[in-house]
């Protein structure tokens, strides 16, 4: 029991100035990229436009929500696809979940990731199975739908992005370095202990490996973060500025949004300052086995405690 609430103590409220400490928050840096900073809105604004148009792509069967042009909060499902993975093209499943509520009257944003093996009703498809199903069935409209139910919230908007995007999004800002924790193996590849630079193809290895660390799929999103926020830290920075073109390659070929371009821009006009205090969650489960299927339940009063944070943060 002490152990348990040990680590949600630490899972829950995690704050950071910037983006950094957050869980799977790839696709969140990227969307910054797209509507840019100052200095790349003002040198490079038709450059991002273009962009911006073709990885808009709405979802049909969804409410068109005015959240963002009235300057209300919004959210904001983040997915991380598994395709474009080892030369996949398939459809895919979400390997990585988060969900994001923007609040520009608290100027705060709240980052809730959902561990991808989270035991739910997959809506439209009449299952009870792993969340990261959802997407492989239904794509973006599944998988919001899906999260809407076991939230009980209804979801604005959505990003994903695919491992490809990763990998190339690394290279596209010259590599990043992280701190290893313990010496591993994974994909061919050994990653000793201490600082190592990576380039794309390491750090897609780096971030997949979960079966030899004891904090298991938890510990593979530490690493993930890690990485998310070596690429924030230069993305976002000069070498951003400098490589922008190569970023917005990395994103246009491998990452698809329903917010259209003026909500982009919208974004980066108005909410700006809602992006400097980030709050990390995790929908914390309990592993169990069934049917020999490995999932993460979530408990009641668990589902409950995010439910409630997330209807706060959108009031």
């Amino acid at each position: 029991m002490g152990n348990q609430q040990s680590r949600r103590k630490k899972n829950v409220k995690k704050k950071s100035s910037k983006l950094k400490k957050s869980i799977i928050v790839l696709v969140t840096i990227l969307l910054l990229v797209i509507v840019g900073s100052g200095v790349l809105l003002a040198k490079t604004y038709f450059d991002i436009k273009g962009v911006a148009n073709k990885v808009s792509e709405p979802v049909e069967g969804r409410s068109d929500d005015k959240n963002i042009q009235e300057g209300e909060p919004f959210s904001v499902l983040l997915l991380g696809l598994d395709t474009g993975d080892f030369g996949r093209n398939d459809v895919g499943r979400s390997d990585t979940m988060l969900v994001a509520t923007v609040n520009p009257k608290e100027k705060k944003t709240t980052l809730i990731s959902i561990p991808r093996d989270t035991r739910a009703e997959i809506v439209g498809h009449n299952s009870v199975e792993k969340i990261a199903h959802a997407y492989a069935y239904g794509q973006a409209k599944m998988a919001m739908d899906t999260v809407d139910h076991l939230l009980d919230m209804h979801l604005n908007h959505y990003v994903w992005i695919n491992m490809m995007g990763f990998e190339e999004l690394v290279n596209a800002v010259d590599g990043v370095e992280v701190t290893n924790k313990f010496e591993f193996e994974q994909d061919g590849m050994t990653f000793k202990k201490g600082p190592i630079k990576l380039n794309g193809k390491e750090a897609l290895a780096y971030t997949r490996m979960r079966y030899e660390d004891p904090n298991g799929d938890y510990g593979r999103q530490v690493r993930q973060q890690q990485v998310i926020e070596a690429i924030a830290d230069k993305a976002l920075g000069f070498t951003g500025v400098k490589r922008y073109k190569e970023i917005l390659t990395a994103i246009e070929n491998n990452m698809k949004t329903d917010l259209e371009p003026d909500e982009m821009f919208e974004i980066a006009m108005t909410y700006r300052d809602s992006f400097k205090h980030i709050e990390s969650d995790t929908l914390q489960g309990e592993g169990v086995m069934i049917d020999g299927i490995s999932y993460q339940e979530i408990p009641e009063t668990e589902l409950a405690r995010v439910q409630n944070l997330i209807k706060s943060q959108l009031q």
